[in-house]
């Protein structure tokens, strides 16, 4: 979320740097028994089918039917304390409003009410924020926090987002966990809560991570992992993408993410947001909101090509280079509602939706899972911002979730619905809400539904700071050369293009959606053996060629030095044309480069939709770079 508070604590730290189910029991418990049986539904706006998977720009759902994420989030267990005064105090927490850990509105409003209150929007989906703290308290919350829900009382914050989680289940949505903060507290400034590492280690937060999958496996509607919530600048320093250091928010998301799904719960959507900003809001200092921008030369390759979604957040009151501050902090940026309609949609594209372009090594959906605008706003480009927006997000057809979805009345105008202490109701159902046509015609807009044909998928390896092993079947067979970094496509997929000098490979199924034999046996290819007699495809050079019928779904790297080819047989008999494509002095890909720009600033080698990669040739001579030359590309069958 971004909204006052984060701001103020950001120009104060602006300000700094300018001068200098049932029983209690532990997180660490085996996960309590969960009462719906699998793919269970009592109710449910839409009739859909978990899993939920990605085929190109679209989620789908397990019959391969259009699922569009039409969300909101419900805050509460990720923390409302500002930071200052006391923790027990109201005042003290956003809005006014202490959630004592756990999702808004229990102590108002029966949980089952909740649920209904929530379909009459006509959501689909709960982006459901946690911290963790709260996955590690094991103090019951007040009884107070549970007024309206008593058999909720006794409880710990996370046997109440236990209980949250089933309910939302049973009732047809579909749930996405996400990774808030790392203490309980008022999201996102300079809080202490700034990465995901910011209060605990990379590898800590990994195995909250696997715990709160595995304990939610069982619950068939949990759909999605949203890995961590606006990483952003600390005092000091910038997050990154792609570095390999502690800060590196892109490695930090693979691992997790590669936890998860080979630990945890293979079934879960992986949701990676971008980063929320870097650099100090000052005019003339770099500074700005990268959001998606660095996966267009660096993109996320799962152990399960098909569980990817990108996301990101917008606020009318925040922009491009924008922190959102007023007063210290604040820059002659313009903000996202100081752009006329057509300036904000380049901006968006640029930001975030051209990850949803068909075809490129980042193509994933976009889930904008944050926006949102308070019922008493009365800034005119505040307002016209929402319906510029929300016009973007019904001609895109985009997954969104509106922040938040539940507040208290008198205190949180933000929310979508807001409760009284009696538990009467108001909000954006009413007429009398300005926003109401906007959400309206979000809600209402055409949309694709039905069936999703499927589309090829590419992705990209790279060996940047280590392995980029992403076949579950080449792991199951060990370490294949000890020592280098080694790249091997997921499984399904088949290995096609090559950068000269940076280790990176390109991946797809254009062509063939599943080229590789049954059989589980893989040769790794460190010599000539098996170039045949009289066929020399690049005379002079070092080649790596697979065995007869086989074809490449990986390679290792020693440094810059090619080291080994991965292999696999054929499902069918493989031969075909051959042909010679070298890439050591300029790029050799076929028109339209579909992929995309998989090794930034290097020359590339790229085999045609219609072949397969058999080999790859490389040199050691003196003078020369050691990386991949050339490919061996042969026509599919």
């Amino acid at each position: 979320m971004s909204l006052a508070p984060a701001v103020l604590r950001l120009a104060a730290t602006v300000a700094g740097l300018l001068l200098v189910a049932a029983q209690p029991t532990p997180a660490s418990a085996a996960p309590p028994p969960h009462s719906p049986a699998p793919h269970a539904v009592v109710a449910a706006s839409e009739t859909w089918y978990p899993p939920l998977s990605t085929r190109g720009r679209y989620i789908v759902d397990a019959r391969g039917t259009r699922f569009r994420l039409k969300a909101a989030n419900w805050d509460g267990a990720q923390g409302s304390w500002t930071g200052n005064g006391s923790v027990t105090d109201p005042a003290s927490h956003h809005a006014g409003q202490n959630s004592y850990g756990i999702p808004l509105g229990l102590d108002r409003m029966p949980l089952d009410g909740l649920l209904a209150d929530f379909h009459e929007l006509g959501i689909n989906a709960i982006r459901l924020p946690f911290s963790n703290e709260m996955i590690h308290s094991t103090t019951p919350v007040p009884d107070g926090a549970v007024g309206a829900n008593p058999q909720l009382r006794g409880r710990t914050p996370l046997q109440i987002y236990d209980a949250v989680v089933d309910a939302l289940s049973r009732s047809g949505f579909a749930v996405i966990l996400n990774n808030h903060t790392n203490t309980s507290r008022w999201c996102c400034g300079v809080d202490g809560n700034e990465r995901w590492n910011s209060g605990q280690s990379t590898q800590q937060w990994a195995d909250d991570w696997v715990f709160m999958a595995r304990r939610y496996a069982a619950v068939p509607r949990v759909v999605g992992a949203d890995l961590y919530n606006e990483v952003r600048r600390d005092v000091l320093d910038d997050p990154n993408w792609g570095l390999g250091d502690d800060h590196d928010w892109y490695s930090a998301a693979q691992l997790a993410a590669d936890r998860i799904l080979t630990e945890a719960d293979p079934r879960l959507l992986i949701v990676v947001e971008g980063i929320n900003w870097t650099g100090v809001p000052v005019d003339g200092l770099p500074h700005g909101r990268p959001q998606l921008t660095p996966a267009r030369t660096l993109s996320h390759t799962l152990v399960d090509a098909h569980k990817l979604v990108y996301s990101a957040h917008f606020y009318g009151y925040t922009g491009p280079h924008h922190s959102g501050a007023t007063g210290i902090g604040e820059t002659h940026d313009p903000r996202y509602q100081d752009l006329n309609r057509e300036q904000l949609d380049t901006a968006l594209d640029d930001e975030a939706f051209f990850v949803e372009e068909n075809g490129r090594h980042y193509t994933a959906p976009v889930w904008v899972s944050e926006f949102g605008i308070g019922a008493n706003e009365t800034n005119t480009a505040a307002r016209a911002w929402l319906g510029n927006f929300t016009d973007y997000l019904a001609d895109r057809d985009a997954d969104f979730a509106f922040w938040p979805l539940v507040g208290f009345e008198g205190h949180d105008d933000w929310a979508l619905l807001r409760y009284d202490s009696a538990g009467h109701r108001t909000g954006v159902l009413d007429s009398g809400d300005w926003r109401s046509p906007a959400w309206q015609h979000l809600m209402t807009a055409p949309s694709t539904a039905g069936p999703v044909a499927s589309v090829p998928v590419w992705r990209m390896l790279g060996t940047d700071h280590g392995d980029a092993v992403e076949s579950l079947r080449v792991r199951t067979a060990g370490d294949w050369d000890p020592g280098a970094h080694k790249a091997a496509c997921p499984d399904g997929l088949r290995l096609v293009g090559l950068g000269h000098a940076t280790g990176r490979g390109l991946c797809t199924d254009a062509g063939a959606a599943e080229l590789r034999s049954s059989d589980a046996g893989q040769t790794v290819v460190a010599d000539e053996r098996y170039v045949p007699a009289g066929g020399d495809w690049a005379s002079g050079y070092t080649k790596l060629q697979c065995p007869p019928g086989g074809f490449l779904i990986g390679y290792s790297v020693r440094g810059e030095r090619l080291s080994a080819a991965l292999c696999v047989p054929g499902r069918t008999p493989l031969s075909g044309t051959a042909r010679t494509v070298w890439f050591d002095r300029s790029d050799n890909r076929p028109a339209g480069a579909a992929g995309g720009d998989f090794a930034y600033g290097d020359y590339k080698g790229q085999c045609g939709v219609n072949e397969y990669a058999a080999g790859i040739a490389f040199t050691t001579r003196f003078g020369s770079r050691p990386g991949p030359d050339a490919l061996l590309c042969r026509t599919l069958p």
